[in-house]
């Protein structure tokens, strides 16, 4: 077991103690990894186990620094890796099985390592770490270093990059979470990468010691398998161009991206939905097949990562193997007797994991099966391969495929292995569920039990922590069983066994008989605090009780309360006296004590003594113990802390007493434990782990893992004597209650759930029977109260308001009445609250709406309608123009102005050549051209304007022309122009809308006088008429929407009582005003009695006016006097009379009413015609707005247009920037890698010309033996051994299917040793020739031994020069893409740059064309203007006339020239022909001079016996050859003599050699101890020597410096003397 501890805590134990890990029992969360064929491993909490699949053996390796992160092992070195989980992780390499620790790899990671893996034939590691880096690392796990575990030991050159932790390479992903990383079994140098978005494959580049990852990223189908055809975001090449508009940018240019966002933006249109990767393989061809939620299964190549989707075959009736996120798992060898029937309907709903074997893949989803894949090409077939009992997570063969581990989501293992008779079994079973307690069988030491979530009860073996026997909860093997109503918190023994104690959260502690026998009989219960925190007993032998210690906390106040019963032994014989009929038990037989703690405890314990208590503080890190009072007292005691000891354990803790009560075990949050003797409280032994102790032994239990350790202590005789014979007794006392509950469990015996003892029952029917007389006698009381009280409040009714009582004032409970009513009031304040709050926010969003839409408007919106036609005009609403606005408008008109002055000016001083008079005449013609300008752009319409703004007199002189508007600012000004343009427009119109208003309020208000006459009219001729009355409706006066009119309101008002009192007062006070006015008035009653109410009678009144009959004529007519006939024809004669006036009155108020309703049609029809024109005016004033609006826009637009340009321009240079970086980048490694490429170079051809100097130096070296033997030895020195290769067994070759894995630095040391080994073989003296010298023989053994290292030293620099050439090769492929995509960027950015300047001059320009018919001379229309300029008729003519001017000057001045031309044409001639000439005559000198005329030539012409002279020569040189010939052998005579005696000389100095160079190595290990010796004790050499360092380079930078300057100064004086031999070559030019 490995216990390398990482933090020093020899200041924590205590001399003489200890405790250690014994062994760890947890199960696996994540994958279980192989260490070896035989052997697996798996992180569970703090450790690392390894389990023996054949043994069963485990071994633990703890890591001291916390929770171990990620694993991963190297199955060829048996090496395992893991991190741990803090602040800044670390990653630890151990070696298997010695569990050793070889390095500590420490990185830049800030919380945690997400996934490790090794390489199989390469010694790397990668490593992911998540947030906030997300990086990939590349680790060099040394090869040396492996092969050091196995010898174990390990050289320091090799070992360094271990132990300064160096990462090779790495690079970071940001938000990027992968979920797999594996090397590629075939090739190490490929690393992919899969995560739930995403599938990467990374390359892995060396050259010599340099690394560098590349990635590759895979292009993943859509969700229904099909691919997206994506465009090149950055340089898009399919872009549409309109010539009309601009150029078409990117979207990224028009989002207005810079960046490198800009690079992936794409718009959320444009964006599908892809697979998503879940798990992932590698194949022998490095290809991957990957698995996706979505159901599809791909394959990527691995030439071009290519994705390809797989087809499913359906051979049988379809069955729903994979739905949702469904995975494909592919196996093309299916085991004969373990395919399992196919169950129709099965579902595969969600990927879990995946592994190779040789044809196919094998893999599992939650369902519990295992399939297997047939694929052939591009389609496959399902099959089931075998069934396990729960949901698989993980899948993974051993290193010689015979086996297939099966791990579930449980953490239980099976191993499936291969062969004729494949077998299934399971390693380790996992429990059901997260543990919950744990605790030891007692009496003894042997055995303990763990309860987990689900309810699973296992018992443990303690000395090797092997489960014994399982059982759950729910199975029917339960002895007894309780309900309770609240939930159960706490269960205890007491030590001798007699009571167990049972807390609950609501404060009850139930004494329960321990004794099987007894079936857990319930003894009664005790009434404590609620929330209990611990129960802690003491039951000592030599008493007859059982001392009970609860510890609760009182909350709000800081405090914590113990209370302390005393329960006797003869308890459960003497229950029923004991407790009442309830099971409470009584006080005055169950002593209690209660003592208040003035701090809170998190644990307390009671000694064995009864009279100390020690407590664990929850604030602060101490332990205190309290002493009891030795004498009885009521009430509350408070303790004061008699002994205070600190604690290094941080957070709240728990205290425990050993079974002997000598020592106090205490356990922390923060994972420690310490044993203290119980007297002093010192740290007897510590265990860096959460750990419930009993005897020596203790127990973890956390979520998934538990522990045991044990206590190593070297005690005294006395105590050592005291604990066992406490134990002894202990036992003695138990031994025959053991035996008769022994006996009495043989039997086998099971109860029903007890919901309560027959004791309780019986004692409520008891208490219900007893009672209910009396409960009868106060419902009847209760009922005459009530009926008394009701008629008592009869009768108050009847009294006077004197003797009357309040309501209230009968209540029997007044202060319940009193809370009611003030709870209603509060619900009714709340509610009020709510609507109020609720009103409040609707007052406020209409507030809000009223300000934006109506307050904030100058010109409200309105409308106004026409009498008798359907005609609606609206006026413009407008806002009040803001002063920065205002500001603005104020500025441009400024600049307008002055520079309308400006060019005023200028064109006064250009044009100024007649004179003051001419000037004069000209501002007179301009005054006067400005006098009518006004007329002549009310009259003329300006169609280069584009809008009719100035037939509203609109002043348009300082806009600038649409053919003018080309810069930024111009453009901005006269946007705010053409705003102010419309401003003026809405205003104009506006003004002439009041005005219309204003006349028809003028014309409601006539009609409605007209009306009232027209009313009384119809009145007086008694009319069944309508009068017209036009009123003005809501949309002419919106402001009626914002009032709310009584009668709109549907609801009745809510009036409070003080307002109802308020209106009934003022309507009493009213009537009481009406009746004293109509008393008073007896005058108007006489009025109308006597006279109508009138004095005089109108001739209004005259169509009212009847004249009585006389009395007479109700009698007969012959009845009739002559006197009453003659009044009857009096009567006759004013009726006639008064007809005849009443005719014409009628007459007249009819032509009365007929003119008044003519008038009102006449003037109602005037106005219409009038709001007609209007209309005409609002179309035209809305065709002026939209015209300015539409020219805005245009000028928006491009200047949109204009900044999407330079977004894009800017991106462009902002990518230009980054990618010339790239290829600074790029072109440094390069050179760096040039450099390293030479540097090797050279090294490699230094080791070719050695190897080749020991080839030819061979028969030198044994040039004293004969020649013959020289060439037996030189054909043994050629000769070298064959290697065979050790044979695989078939089988093995059978299973494995990446068959034999590419040469790795230990296969290749493996081959040089066997290869060492043949030498040693060829080198034996039974192969020396016959007749050589031994010595010799040795001699040529340790040349031919020298020559073969060498020249496997080459061939190893020979392929680290290929891998580095190789290197250098792809960095400049590299360099060459960066620089096409930089060539790429400047032809876009020219391309940009064009269309840019096209379209700041190809502008948009706004025309009014007048509508009619044009009739053309020829039927020929042009109707593509792509390349159409629009240009001013005017500047045409007037350029037209200049070049017909220009076109008669310049022909006559052609005429007069053409004569000239001849004669210069016949001098230009005569010219030619003389250089022509003088060209000839100065190359015939020039080929004279430069004739070759040697000494030869001259001395053949000038000797006249030449012949006779070179014979003498000749003769000569005869002479002096022979001589030289003959010294020349006389030298090569003695030189051989020479190299013989050097020979010789040289074979003794080689022999020298040796010595010397065995004495150097011995001398070169003794300077090397003794500079480690130097290094780690001398520092200051180290400071001496990095002074002298910087002394130097401050001495080299001043040299530098002062040459530098020197040569600064000599290029001065160059660069001056160059100037003036430059000048002095240049031809003066001086008038002569």
């Amino acid at each position: 077991m490995a216990q390398g501890r990482e933090r020093d805590e020899a200041h924590n134990v205590a001399i003489g103690s200890s405790l250690s890990v014994r062994w760890v029992q947890g199960f696996p969360k994540q994958n279980v990894h192989f260490v070896n064929d035989s052997t697996i491993c798996y992180p569970c909490g703090n450790f690392v186990i390894f389990l023996n699949i054949e043994t069963k053996k485990k071994t633990v390796l703890q890591c001291m620094n916390g929770i171990v992160g990620i694993v991963a092992t190297n199955v060829p070195y048996e090496v395992v890796a893991f991190s741990d989980r803090r602040l800044r992780p670390l990653i630890y390499i151990y070696n298997f099985p010695g569990l050793t620790r070889r390095t500590k790899l420490k990185g830049n990671v800030l919380l945690d390592y997400t996934l490790l893996s090794f390489s199989y034939c390469g010694t790397y590691l990668a490593s992911y770490s998540s947030l906030p880096e997300f990086e990939l690392a590349l680790w060099w796990t040394s090869e040396r270093l492996y092969d050091d575990c196995e010898h174990g030991q390990s050289s320091g050159s090799d070992r360094q990059n271990w132990e300064l932790g160096v990462i090779l390479c790495k690079k970071s992903q940001p938000g990027t979470d992968v979920n797999q990383m594996t090397f590629n079994p075939m090739n190490w140098h490929q690393l992919c990468l899969s995560s739930p978005s995403a599938l990467t494959v990374w390359t892995i580049e060396r050259s010599n010691q340099e690394h560098y990852l590349k990635a590759k990223s895979v292009k993943l189908p859509m969700e229904d398998g099909s691919f997206f055809n994506e465009t090149d975001v950055i340089f898009p090449q399919s872009l549409p161009k309109d010539p009309i508009y601009g150029p078409v940018l990117p979207v990224s240019a028009i989002a207005g991206l810079v960046g490198e966002e800009a690079e992936t933006f794409r718009p959320k249109d444009d964006l599908y939905t892809l697979l998503h990767p879940t798990m992932h393989c590698w194949t022998p061809t490095s290809d991957l097949y990957v698995g996706c939620e979505e159901g599809h299964l791909l394959m990527i190549s691995g030439e071009n990562f290519k994705a390809t989707v797989l087809n499913k075959m359906e051979d049988e009736p379809p069955r729903e193997l994979l739905r949702e996120s469904g995975l494909f798992f592919l196996d093309l060898v299916s085991i004969p007797g373990l395919i399992i029937c196919d169950q129709v309907g099965r579902n595969l709903i969600s990927p879990v994991t995946m592994a190779y074997q040789k044809g196919g893949v094998l893999a599992s989803g939650i369902d519990g099966f295992v399939y297997s894949f047939l694929i052939k090409d591009t389609n496959y077939k399902v099959e089931d391969f075998l069934e396990v009992e729960g949901p698989v997570e993980h899948l993974m063969f051993s290193p010689s495929y015979r086996m297939l581990l099966i791990q579930t989501d449980k953490g239980s293992i099976y191993i499936y292995t291969f062969g004729e008779e494949p077998t299934f079994e399971k390693v380790l079973e996992a429990c059901d569920g997260k543990f919950q307690a744990t605790d030891f069988i007692t009496p003894g030491n042997e055995y303990f039990m763990t309860l987990t979530q689900s309810g699973e009860v296992c018992v443990w073996g303690i000395d090797d922590g092997v489960c014994v026997s399982r059982i759950c909860l729910n199975m029917p093997a339960i002895h007894k069983a309780f309900l309770s109503k609240s939930p159960v918190q706490h269960l205890l023994y007491d030590q001798r066994g007699i009571y167990l104690l049972v807390g609950t959260s609501e404060g009850y502690i139930f004494v329960i008989n321990a004794k099987p026998s007894s079936l857990f009989q319930i003894l009664g219960f005790i009434e404590v605090g609620k929330d209990i925190l611990q129960i802690s007993t003491v039951s000592l032998l030599e008493i007859d009780m059982v001392k009970v210690m609860v510890l609760s906390p009182l909350p709000g106040t800081g405090r914590s309360r113990l209370e302390i019963l005393t329960l006797p032994k003869r308890l459960p014989q003497v229950s029923a006296s004991f407790a009442d009929q309830r099971g409470r038990l009584r006080d005055e037989f169950v002593p209690k004590s209660v003592y208040e703690i003035e701090h809170t405890l998190s644990s307390a314990v009671l000694s064995f003594r009864s009279n100390q208590i020690y407590g664990f503080c929850n604030q602060v890190p101490y332990i205190c113990s309290y002493l009891l009072p030795e004498k009885d007292h009521s009430g509350i005691c408070i303790l004061k802390p008699y002994q205070k000891v600190q604690s290094k354990q941080y957070g709240p803790g728990m205290l425990s007493l050993s079974p002997h009560g000598l020592w106090l075990i205490t356990i922390a949050k923060c994972g420690f434990l310490c044993i203290r003797d119980i007297q002093t409280l010192p740290v007897k032994g510590l265990c860096p782990k959460k750990q419930s102790p009993n005897k020596y032994r203790a127990l973890q239990r956390n979520v998934h893992i538990f522990l045991c350790v044990e206590m190593v202590r070297r005690v005294g005789g006395n105590l050592t004597n005291e604990i066992l014979e406490h134990s002894q007794q202990l036992l003695t006392s138990l031994r025959n209650t053991m035996d008769e509950e022994n006996d009495y469990l043989s039997i086998t015996r099971r109860d029903s759930l007890d919901s309560g003892s027959e004791a309780e029952h019986a004692a409520i029917k008891k208490e219900v029977k007893l009672f209910s007389n009396k409960r009868t006698e106060i419902k009847r009381g209760i009922k005459a109260l009530v009926k008394t009280v009701l008629d008592m409040m009869k009768e108050n009714k009847a009294v006077d308001n004197i003797a009357k009582l309040e309501p209230q004032e009968f209540g029997l409970d007044l202060e319940e009445l009193e809370r009611l009513h003030d709870e209603s009031e509060e619900e009714v304040a709340k509610i009020r609250k709510d609507v109020e709050m609720q009103n409040l926010a609707k007052r406020y969003l209409a507030e809000l709406i009223k300000e934006e839409c109506w307050n904030s408007m100058a010109v409200k919106g309105r409308a106004l309608k026409c009498f008798h036609i359907p005609y609606v005009v609206e006026n413009f609403p407008m806002k009040e123009r803001t002063d920065e606005e205002l500001k603005e408008l104020k500025k441009v008109v400024q600049q307008k102005n002055i520079e309308a002055e400006c060019l005023r000016l200028q064109k006064e001083i250009v044009e100024a050549q007649s004179g003051i008079t001419l000037v004069k005449k000209h501002n007179e013609e301009e005054d006067e051209e400005e006098e009518d300008k006004t007329v002549k752009d009310s009259n003329l319409p300006n169609y280069l304007l584009g809008s009719l703004s100035t037939d509203f007199r609109v002043h348009t002189s300082l806009l600038s022309s649409q053919l003018e508007l080309h810069s930024r600012e111009e453009k901005i000004n006269q946007i705010i122009l053409l705003k102010d343009i419309i401003y003026k427009v809405k205003t104009a119109f506006n003004n002439e809308f009041d005005a219309a208003y204003k006349q028809k309020e003028i014309e409601i208000a006539r009609i409605k006088e007209r009306n009232v006459r027209i009313h009384e009219i119809i009145l007086d001729l008694d009319l069944q008429e309508s009068v017209w009355q036009p009123e003005f409706e809501d949309c002419e006066k919106p402001e009626r929407t914002l009032v709310v009119e009584n009668a709109e309101i549907r609801t009745l008002k809510h009036v409070t009582a003080w307002q109802k009192a308020k209106t009934e007062l003022l309507v009493t006070h009213e009537m009481e005003q009406w009746l004293v006015s109509q008393g008073s008035n007896l005058r108007r009653q006489a009025l109308m009695d006597m006279m109508g109410g009138v004095l005089e009678v109108k001739k209004e009144d005259i169509l009212r006016m009847v004249i009585p009959q006389p009395a007479f004529m109700a009698k007969p007519e012959t009845l009739w006097s002559e006197e009453e006939r003659k009044k009857f024809k009096e009567y006759e004669k004013k009726v006639k009379e008064l007809n005849e006036e009443r005719d014409k009155y009628r007459k007249s108020l009819e032509a009365e009413m007929k003119k008044l309703q003519n008038a009102i049609q006449e003037s109602t029809q005037s106005f219409d015609e009038h709001l007609k024109r209007l209309f005409e005016k609002r179309v035209k004033a809305e065709m002026v707005v939209n015209q300015e609006e539409l020219k805005i826009n245009n000028l928006v637009f491009s200047l949109l247009l204009d900044e999407e340009i330079s977004s894009r321009e800017a991106f462009l240079n902002n990518y230009l920037t980054r990618k010339q970086e790239e290829k600074s980048q790029t072109a440094e490694a390069i050179r760096k890698a040039r450099e390293d490429l030479d540097v090797y170079k050279e090294h490699y051809d230094n080791l070719v010309a050695e190897d080749k100097v020991l080839d030819r130096s061979f028969k030198k070296e044994f040039s004293e033996i004969p020649s013959y033997q020289v060439d037996i030895l030189y054909k043994l020195f050629k000769r070298r051994p064959r290697i065979h290769k050790q044979k695989v067994h078939s089988d093995t070759n059978s299973l494995v299917p990446f068959g034999e894995r590419p040469g790795s630095g230990k296969l290749n040391k493996d081959a040089f040793a066997q290869l060492m080994k043949a030498m040693d073989d060829l080198d034996n003296i039974n192969n020396m020739p016959e007749g050589l010298d031994p010595s010799v023989w040795d001699h040529f053994c340790m040349t031919r031994r020298t020559k073969v290292e060498n020249e496997q030293e080459v061939k190893q620099k020979a392929a680290g020069l290929m891998e580095m050439a190789a290197f250098l090769r792809r960095r400049t492929d590299d360099d060459e893409k960066v620089q096409h995509e930089i060539e790429k960027v400047f032809h876009e950015l020219i391309l940009l740059q064009e269309d840019k300047v096209k379209f700041q001059l190809n502008l948009t320009i706004q025309i009014l064309l007048k509508q009619g018919q044009v009739e053309l001379e020829n039927f020929q229309l042009l109707l593509d203007y792509s390349d159409a300029v629009l240009i001013n008729r005017n500047i045409i003519e007037d350029l037209n006339s200049v070049i017909r001017t220009q076109g008669q000057k310049k022909v006559a001045s052609m005429m007069e020239s053409k004569e000239v031309h001849k004669g210069i044409f016949q001098i230009e001639w005569e010219h030619k022909k003389m250089e022509m000439e003088m060209e000839d005559l100065n190359q015939k000198a020039w080929d004279i001079q430069m004739l070759f005329f040697s000494r030869d030539h001259q001395k053949y012409l000038n000797e006249p016996n030449y012949d006779t002279l070179i014979a003498v020569q000749i003769g000569i040189m005869e002479q002096t050859i022979a001589v030289i010939d003959k010294t020349h052998k006389k030298n090569v005579e003695n030189c051989k003599k020479l190299l013989k005696k050097l020979g010789r000389c040289s074979n003794q100095k080689d022999i020298a050699n040796y010595t010397l160079s065995c004495n150097l190595r011995e001398e070169l290990v003794a300077v090397s101890e003794r500079k480690d010796i130097c290094n780690a004790m001398g520092s200051k050499l180290t400071c001496e020597k990095i002074a002298k360092e910087r002394y130097e380079n401050m001495m080299q930078y001043q040299k530098l410096t002062k040459i530098s300057r020197e040569q600064a100064e000599q290029i001065s004086i160059l660069q001056a003397e160059v100037e003036r031999l430059r000048m002095k070559t240049f031809p003066a030019l001086v008038q002569m």
